[in-house]
């Protein structure tokens, strides 16, 4: 009988048990389905093509059912271009335990680099992530790093200067010093060139407010200049334009969004689409379908035609009908 009253007792004993363990996990899951994942945004400074990448980026995260506030949190940075900001943020989104950090712009994702080697990171668009030793490797990064290239397609911007240019003979080049990927593009593009018998000239700034010297000195002994993926320049490009513009020297940029602010014309990359591509790396990470040591770097091979016609007018350009017809069909036109 004691037998049997102990074995009750003990079978009572483990029932209750795992009643309390059944409803114990159930609501830790819970808890943790229902976490508020915190995803921060850093981003050098503010000009349209950076813009276009965080606005790429949050309409994402929209499309896939993330409305910051609701479901998740997303913290947004502006370092105004200055590094003691980007240090700052940057530390404070590893205080703040964000699950996944955003770098728009090279700058931003080598300070998030210094801050933490554990929270993921996605690259909003950084040139050559291997080549500035950001990732040991475009295919297999192997740690907490991953995300979008922005390398311009070099080649065929190229072509397209000479086709609305072919009688082109010497092309400069401005871009600023301190920025790793603008000075990768201008060494590249000037090796383009350099082969094709175009003389080039190249001139570097240190900051927007040494861009009015450079660009008169280039205007003066260019017959075009082009302008690399620079996020310095980029701010300043409507200054640059109009004082090219003066002497009638076009200005061909890299990124799609500086040929509103006055160039001329390009073949480049959609900002909004790196934009979305970043967003796609942050949405694999967060709902656990990928990691960032086995992801590898996404790399954008179409570019887009953008012809800006109003500025084509302003210059005595005229664009070949066939550049028209294809940026009418598949580009677009500036008006």
């Amino acid at each position: 009988m004691k037998h049997t009253k102990r074995l009750y007792g003990t079978l009572i004993f483990l029932f209750a048990f795992l009643v309390f363990a059944f409803f114990y996990t159930g609501h830790t899951e819970k808890v943790a389905k229902n976490k508020i994942p915190k995803v921060g945004v850093l981003q050098l400074m503010s000009h349209p093509a950076l813009d276009q990448i965080n606005k790429g980026l949050d309409d994402t995260l929209k499309k896939h059912g993330y409305i910051n506030g609701k479901n998740i949190k997303i913290e947004f940075q502006n370092a105004q271009g200055d590094q003691s900001n980007l240090r700052t943020i940057s530390k404070q989104f590893v205080e703040d335990n964000v699950d996944v950090a955003v770098g728009i712009a090279t700058p931003s994702v080598q300070s998030l680099k210094n801050a933490t080697s554990s929270i993921p990171i996605v690259m909003g668009a950084v040139t050559d992530p291997k080549g500035f030793g950001i990732i040991p490797s475009n295919t297999k990064p192997g740690g907490n790093i991953t995300g979008v290239s922005d390398q311009a397609p070099l080649e065929s911007q190229l072509k397209l200067i000479k086709q609305i240019m072919p009688d082109l003979k010497t092309l400069g080049i401005v871009y600023t010093s301190s920025d790793m990927s603008a000075t990768t593009e201008m060494k590249a593009m000037k090796k383009l060139a350099e082969k094709n018998n175009i003389q080039v000239k190249v001139s570097s700034i240190s900051n927007v407010n040494d861009l009015q010297q450079v660009a008169t000195n280039l205007s003066e002994n260019s017959q075009a200049i082009f302008v690399p993926t620079d996020n310095t320049v980029a701010s300043g490009m409507k200054l640059l334009s109009s004082i090219a513009g003066k002497q009638n020297v076009p200005v061909f940029p890299a990124a799609t969004t500086m040929v509103k602010d006055g160039g001329l014309a390009t073949i480049g990359l959609s900002q909004y689409e790196l934009g979305q591509k970043t967003g796609d790396d942050v949405i694999k990470i967060l709902r656990g379908k990928g990691k960032p040591a086995t992801m590898p770097v996404t790399f954008i091979k179409k570019g887009h035609l953008i012809l800006n016609e109003k500025k084509a007018k302003e210059l005595n350009i005229q664009f070949p009908d066939s550049l028209v017809k294809k940026a009418q069909k598949e580009g677009k036109i500036i008006k």
